[in-house]
């Protein structure tokens, strides 16, 4: 079950988006970090159920931040959510253990089916 969200988005009009995209009938607990290494940190200080990750960001890209998470918690959910969409980033994303990739900017759809997805696959994680 997800209760709590993280979003690491360095564009305020992005978590702005983001936000505004996740279903408000779970009554989800949403958080966010303006560049990987708060990510990181904050991920550490909430153990978030599900993070959205942007790739490219100040400080610490997405993809360092993933590596980072993935070491601290090998279960970590983790969906990208970028405008970079080429099939190399995303390829590098799985490979790090980014769960899937959401296409920016994010509809609502998207969104919404992504994180039925990562709830169903944390359900049969058990």
């Amino acid at each position: 079950m997800i209760k709590k969200i993280l979003i690491v988005d360095d564009s305020v009009i992005s978590v702005k988006i983001m936000k505004s995209c996740i279903p408000k009938d779970k009554d989800y607990e949403l958080f966010d970090a303006s560049d990987g290494q708060q990510g990181v940190e904050k991920y550490k200080e909430i153990k978030p159920d599900l993070t959205f990750m942007d790739l490219t960001m100040p400080v610490m890209d997405g993809f360092q931040a993933l590596e980072e998470i993935v070491k601290l918690d090998q279960k970590a959910m983790v969906i990208i959510c970028t405008a970079d969409v080429q099939i190399k980033a995303i390829a590098k994303a799985h490979k790090l253990g980014a769960f899937s990739v959401v296409k920016k900017p994010p509809a609502k759809e998207s969104i919404a089916a992504a994180i039925k997805e990562a709830e169903e696959a944390l359900a049969t994680r058990g």
